[in-house]
């Protein structure tokens, strides 16, 4: 079992408080990133960085703006996986990861891959199991804005919609 804690400094670098894990996720066969307290709704889980800067989208990559996709600091948070009910959000304008809803300690930190993502570089088959389960994840560009509607979703995302239905 990978057990990798991962914090953030604040105070001016004189106070580590740590906000998630990341272990093995057996049932997914695959890692992924766990609550290490608890968050409500509304509350700033952590600040994020760009590590890398790229033009076109990966695998790794949450997308800023048409022509920005960067890789994530801390490292641990590219291990957040999808979920068609999320419970945390990538503020792309902010910088900041915002729980969605209450967040216990040991919850799976998990977002919607569309509320940041136009035109993913792969689509998966989603099986996260919620009610409103998508099936199929590609990014926002090919989803009905009607079902966007009852997610948050990035400035970016939110432009690109509009921009969509204009035309």
């Amino acid at each position: 079992m990978i057990n990798k804690i991962l914090g953030y400094k604040i105070n001016n670098n004189t106070h580590e408080k740590s906000f998630a894990t990341v272990k093995y996720n057996a049932q997914k066969n695959g890692k992924a990133l766990y609550a290490l307290r608890t968050f409500k709704e509304g509350d700033v889980v952590t600040p994020f960085f760009a590590q890398e800067v790229f033009c076109e989208p990966n695998y790794l990559t949450l997308q800023l703006d048409a022509h920005r996709h960067i890789t994530l600091l801390p490292e641990g948070l590219a291990f957040t996986n999808h979920s068609c009910a999320p419970n945390i959000f990538f503020d792309t304008t902010s910088m900041h990861v915002i729980a969605l809803k209450p967040i216990e300690t040991g919850d799976e930190l998990t977002f919607f891959y569309p509320s940041t993502e136009w035109d993913m570089a792969q689509t998966f088959k989603c099986q996260c199991g919620a009610k409103n389960c998508l099936h199929r994840i590609s990014g926002a560009k090919f989803i009905d804005p009607k079902i966007l509607n009852g997610y948050r979703l990035t400035d970016f995302i939110q432009s690109r919609i509009k921009k969509k239905n204009a035309g």
